[in-house]
C-alpha cells in the first residue's frame, strides 16, 4: 500500500507542482496538507490568503487538511515548536513519517527544514529539487494551472506585480534577476485551478496594501464572500 506522506502546504504554486510530482509517482497516500496560519489575522502566513480561501483549495484537491496557527512575529524557537507539535499529530492521525516540501534549489533552506524534522523522526523529501525554475514557470502555465501573484517583496520587485495573474505575459515582464519561480522570495502566489484541482476556487481579487513598509499583499475574497446579499 502507498504510504501516508505529509506535503508542507503554502497554497502556492511551488506546492502545487510538488503535489502533481508526489500524485504522478504514486507512491504516496493519502497526502496530508500541512500549512501555518497567523492568529489573529486567520490568514496562510506569509502569504497572507484567507483561511476560506486555503479550505476551498483543499477541498478542490480533494485532500485533507491539518492547520497549525503561529502568533504574529513568531520567533524560530515558537514556530518550530508549533510545527513539532503539528507533526505529531498528523503522525497519529495517519501514521506519516515523511514530510515533503516544494523547494527548488536554496541549499540553507533545504538543510534548515532536514534538520528540523529529522530529529523528530520525518524523512524529508523533495520532489523538486534541481529542477530548473525557467522550466518549471513555463511547464506551470503551459499545463493549465492558474494562480495570481498574492504577496510581493518590493526590495526585489515593483509592487504594481501584486494581483496579477501568474501567466506567460507576466513571465515575460519580469526584471532580469527575479527568479520566474520567485525562489528567492520575490514574490508568492495563490493557485486556484489546473491539474488535480476537481473546480476551480472561486475568488475576486480585493485591493492592495502595504505592509511594514516592504510587503505588498493582493487580498483574494471567496466569492461568496463578495457577493451582493
Amino acid at each position: 500500500m502507498p504510504e501516508p506522506l505529509i506535503l508542507s502546504w503554502s497554497g502556492g504554486k511551488d506546492s502545487a507542482l510538488a503535489l502533481d510530482a508526489l500524485r504522478a509517482s504514486g507512491a504516496h497516500g493519502p497526502i496530508v496538507l500541512l500549512t501555518s496560519v497567523t492568529a489573529g489575522y486567520e490568514r496562510i502566513s506569509i502569504h497572507g490568503v484567507r483561511r476560506e480561501l486555503l479550505r476551498a483549495q483543499a477541498a478542490a484537491l480533494g485532500l485533507p487538511l491539518h492547520e497549525f496557527r503561529l502568533q504574529p512575529e513568531c520567533s524560530n524557537a515558537d514556530y518550530e515548536a508549533a510545527l513539532a507539535a503539528a507533526l505529531a499529530e498528523v503522525r497519529g492521525r495517519f501514521g506519516a513519517r515523511r514530510i515533503a516540501f516544494g523547494d527548488l534549489f536554496l541549499e540553507d533552506v533545504r538543510r534548515y527544514r532536514e534538520e528540523r524534522v529529522i530529529p523528530l523522526g520525518f524523512e524529508p523529501v523533495f520532489p523538486l529539487w534541481g529542477r530548473g525554475t525557467a522550466a518549471l514557470a513555463g511547464e506551470f502555465v503551459e499545463r493549465g494551472f492558474q494562480a495570481r501573484l498574492v504577496c510581493v517583496d518590493t526590495t526585489q520587485l515593483d509592487a504594481g506585480f501584486a494581483g496579477r495573474a501568474y501567466d506567460a505575459a507576466l513571465l515575460a515582464d519580469l526584471p532580469a534577476g527575479v527568479d520566474p519561480c520567485g525562489e528567492n522570495g520575490e514574490f508568492h502566489t495563490f493557485v486556484s485551478a489546473g491539474p488535480g484541482f476537481r473546480a476551480p476556487v472561486e475568488y475576486d481579487v480585493g485591493e492592495v496594501v502595504m505592509r511594514g513598509g516592504r510587503f505588498a499583499y493582493c487580498d483574494l475574497v471567496p466569492a461568496a464572500a463578495a457577493a451582493p446579499a
